[in-house]
């Protein structure tokens, strides 16, 4: 007699599950439905004038995005990197985190045995250990990063965007903030406007030309 099989059960985990709603309602929260330019400003603190304008003024800033184009790399050179000065650095970084090991382990000791001798002892071991650490990072460099640096990315420019159907709102506020700034990031962002579907015209059809700015 054949013995019927049982149904299979499926269960989802709870975190799985849950990743991709967060990252949609991330995506959802940093997306506009139908949004017009405000203008294009050269700063994030002029961008974040006017949206800071438009706050004080009672406007429902949770439709405005501020978007940072032309992204680019900037990186500062702060100086020479030797081997020495690479030594005196894993030096100090790892006598420091002896130091913060050795008072961890001094205040859960309840019988005062180690001390200050154990404390000692933590940061000796944590500088030999940050010392050879850093040799040794350095020495896979092969020597072809013998500076130090900063590093950071920046907007070119930054776009101020709002909800269609607050967008003529928005801009007569602007226009009160500053008349001359809010005529000209209108005209930026018309040119920008115009600029862009040039560029797709021109992309759809390679034989025509595009109009001159």
């Amino acid at each position: 007699m054949a013995m019927g099989r049982s149904p299979a059960r499926f269960e989802t985990l709870g975190p799985m599950s849950t990743q991709p709603n967060a990252m949609a309602r991330s995506r959802a929260v940093l997306t506009l439905e139908y949004p017009m330019s405000l203008g294009r400003y050269d700063t994030y603190d002029k961008a974040q004038k006017a949206v800071d304008y438009l706050s004080d003024h009672e406007f429902p800033v949770q439709n405005v995005l501020i978007v940072g184009t032309d992204l680019k790399q900037l990186e500062r050179v702060t100086g020479r990197l030797t081997r020495g000065r690479v030594a005196v650095g894993g030096l100090v970084s790892g006598a420091w985190l002896g130091l913060f090991v050795g008072l961890i382990f001094s205040l859960l000791d309840t019988s005062n045995s180690a001390g200050f001798a154990g404390v000692l002892i933590t940061v000796a071991f944590g500088a030999v250990f940050g010392l050879v650490w850093a040799l040794i990072g350095y020495a896979l460099t092969g020597g072809n990063r013998d500076f130090t640096s900063v590093m950071q990315v920046v907007a070119t420019q930054y776009e101020v965007l709002v909800e269609h159907k607050f967008a003529a709102h928005a801009r007569e506020l602007l226009a009160q903030m500053d008349p001359m700034a809010a005529a000209q990031a209108q005209v930026d962002a018309a040119r920008q406007a115009q600029l862009d579907a040039a560029t797709r015209a021109q992309a759809q059809d390679p034989t025509r030309q595009q109009p001159p700015v």
